[in-house]
């Protein structure tokens, strides 16, 4: 259970590609068994402090700097196993970006555009992250491309450990690319290193301008902002002028792409970016 926001730490594990998909509980070590990798066989850890401390705990009988102590654990685990990952990746020169977004952005409708419009020029898989159901990885399934759900259950995000028990199951080809979609959620997926080259925020122009204000850490640790369904800009108020300036105040290095998913506005940008990585 994650030390700050109380999410559960169970999360299954499917392969779509597969009849007799596979679900994994990540309280166990069936995967470590199964795949002989000592490095998935401890259960994965949570932590959203990144050195920042928490009141301590003031119940009957727990020594103050209790929580503090456990949560650098936890973080120091989730983070050993994201080397490790990184490591994983780059022995197969793998590129592994993580979009994060909140829910109803477009993050699922991007992915489905990229893999069809770019097939012929990347190899690409997709991890899928949600609490429940598999209705994002058969829209992606549907374009061809290799994907395996996460289903976190009560969890509100993606942890290192989570990912490397996916990339074994999904197994992608060396030289090609990862998609993971993260689960859908401002706070929490951005305060997990899952050992990935790249991450890239969607937001939707019906969200509000306000959002790399109110949302700082997000914001602030993204390479790339796709803001998206600029369709809609005639008909919601949304200030684009403002939300760069409120995007700068916490991260300006980030590029900014506006983008119409579904109208294909802005995408040559956003494809150009991507194969800028992959190259």
């Amino acid at each position: 259970m994650c030390a700050t926001c109380g999410c559960s730490g169970d999360a299954r594990i499917t392969d779509t590609q597969r009849i007799d998909a596979r679900t994994t509980d990540a309280r166990t070590t069936d995967t470590a068994a199964s795949t002989g990798d000592p490095s998935l066989a401890y259960p994965h850890a949570h932590s959203h402090s990144h050195g920042q401390e928490h009141p301590p705990s003031h119940g009957h009988g727990n020594p103050p700097s209790r929580t503090v102590m456990l949560e650098q654990k936890m973080l120091a685990r989730n983070d050993e196993q994201a080397a490790k990952n990184r490591t994983w990746l780059a022995e197969r020169d793998l590129l592994a970006v993580n979009l994060m977004s909140s829910p109803g952005s477009g993050k699922t409708t991007l992915l489905e555009r990229t893999i069809r419009d770019l097939s012929a020029r990347v190899q690409v898989s997709v991890v899928e992250g949600d609490q429940e159901t598999t209705f994002a990885a058969e829209r992606i399934r549907a374009t061809g491309c290799p994907v395996v759900q996460i289903n976190t259950g009560a969890g509100c995000h993606l942890d290192a450990d989570m990912l490397a028990r996916a990339l074994r199951t999904l197994d992608p080809p060396p030289s090609s690319v990862v998609f993971v979609e993260n689960v859908g959620n401002l706070v929490c997926p951005a305060l997990f290193d899952l050992g990935e080259s790249a991450r890239v925020v969607v937001m939707s122009v019906t969200e509000g301008a306000d959002k790399p204000l109110k949302y700082p850490h997000m914001f602030r640790t993204a390479d790339l902002l796709l803001l998206n369904k600029t369709d809609l800009l005639p008909y919601v108020e949304f200030d684009v002028r403002r939300f760069r300036e409120y995007l700068d105040k916490v991260n300006g290095r980030a590029q900014v792409i506006q983008v119409s998913v579904t109208r294909g506005d802005g995408m040559h940008d956003w494809y150009d970016w991507f194969l800028g990585l992959v190259a």
